[in-house]
């Protein structure tokens, strides 16, 4: 639809002030009937059929009652998981795992920065020059991030990752092809024998949902402490359960509970198990060492290529909390970890378990991996497939035994 913009801004701050001159609070029904009756009566509208009009009244609602202004209907799609805003012109959504750019824009960069500016107050933070990046967490659960303009070349940058409301279970991941459910039994296992299981993967490649799943495994009777950045995990089944949520310092820099500090003091509160939803640096090496002091069962996620790929990253972010010898760091990290749970993200959207790897010792100055589980191309596949087709493949047993067996023998469990 085509329209001038100055005309939207001119009738969207006519209906403002005849809202703000009513002196009894009005619901958002209320609101909606207002803003029908004026655009319908308005002669700037005469122009316009009846969808057109239909879409200017949807989109002064938004823009005078709702947070999110002309992104509230991708807001209230529960099919889209992801709305990416890249300045005033440049808007993408994740739509049943396909990203598509949207054919709206906003009509200038102050209009952006407002709504950026509400979401952030609504979680009593401020985004500013000063301030000029935000991570906050929305009552819904969805996870925002915003970047301001004297940061983001391109305008101001915000992206809200948001959660399905129904949460997906280990029969869902099975039914859509994630991961095999040989495997799925396997893991099932090991989470109740209390295995310590560490989910790598990119980017958007599923690792908090398969978090998610793998919790439900977790025995009722426990005691469990979760510990996130932005809370996100949603487990259900246990009573004795803590959640924590790290936050951020105020704007005068005061005031800031970051992961580690939590990790620590989550030891005295009596865990059977530790749940960090990510780590990305010094908190390794809490993670680690609560691991290593009983906490059995322990989970937690991080960004990785590979397995191997990830005992790498976690060397280095082990290294930016202490100075201690690469030879220590890789022995706790082998005596912490038993299982490496790999994701990845294939070229047709689909995420799929890639790699089941156990820990099994260090020696000779390396971690010794034992894989598990392998995913595999379908051999036919593999022949007649061209260069830009999807592949085609499973998660299959790579015939070797789990090593480590203690822990399902304490508990009278068996593969």
């Amino acid at each position: 639809m085509q329209r001038d913009v100055f005309t939207l801004k001119e009738i969207t701050e006519g209906v403002r002030s005849m809202i703000n001159s009513r002196e009894e609070q009005l619901s958002d029904g209320e609101v909606f009937e207002l803003i029908e009756n004026f655009i319908l009566e308005d002669p700037r509208t005469e122009c316009l059929n009846f969808r057109e009009k239909s879409e200017v009244i949807s989109s002064i609602f938004n823009i005078t009652r709702k947070d999110l202004d002309l992104l509230q209907p991708y807001a209230d799609d529960r099919d889209v998981s992801e709305i990416m805003v890249n300045g005033t012109d440049s808007i993408f959504i994740e739509k049943n795992g396909r990203v598509v750019k949207l054919n709206i824009r906003f009509e200038t960069t102050e209009d952006l920065e407002e709504i950026i500016r509400r979401i952030a107050a609504r979680v009593h933070r401020e985004i500013n020059e000063l301030n000029p990046i935000v991570d906050a967490r929305l009552e819904d659960g969805s996870r925002v991030h915003a970047v301001y303009k004297n940061v983001a070349l391109n305008g101001p940058i915000l992206t809200i990752r948001r959660f399905p409301e129904n949460r997906i279970s280990m029969e869902g991941l099975i039914k859509i092809g994630t991961i095999s459910r040989e495997a799925a039994e396997f893991l099932k296992t090991l989470v109740k024998a209390g295995y310590n299981i560490f989910i790598s993967g990119g980017t958007s490649s599923g690792k908090t949902t398969f978090l998610n799943v793998l919790s439900e495994y977790i025995p009722s009777d426990e005691r469990v402490i979760v510990i996130e950045d932005s809370a996100e995990l949603q487990i259900n089944g246990i009573e004795n359960i803590v959640r924590l949520e790290s936050k951020n310092a105020n704007v005068q820099g005061k005031g800031e509970v970051n992961i580690r500090q939590l990790i620590k003091a989550s030891l005295r509160m009596r865990p059977n198990r530790i749940i960090v939803g990510e780590v990305r640096g010094e908190e390794v090496l809490d993670m680690i060492q609560a691991m290593n002091t009983g906490h059995d069962g322990s989970l937690s996620t991080g960004h990785g290529n590979s397995p191997e790929g990830m005992l790498s990253r976690l060397e280095a972010m082990f290294l930016q909390a202490a100075d201690y010898p690469i030879e220590a760091i890789r022995a706790q990290i082998a005596e912490a970890i038993d299982i490496i749970v790999h994701l990845g993200r294939l070229p047709d959207k689909s995420r799929k378990v890639l790699e089941i790897t156990e820990i099994k010792d260090y020696t000779g100055g390396k971690i010794e991996i034992n894989p598990l589980f392998k995913f595999e191309l379908n051999q036919k596949n593999l022949e007649s497939r061209s260069e830009f087709s999807h592949p085609d493949g499973s998660l299959v047993k790579t015939g070797n035994a789990i090593m480590n067996t203690m822990k399902l023998k304490m508990k009278g469990a068996c593969l």
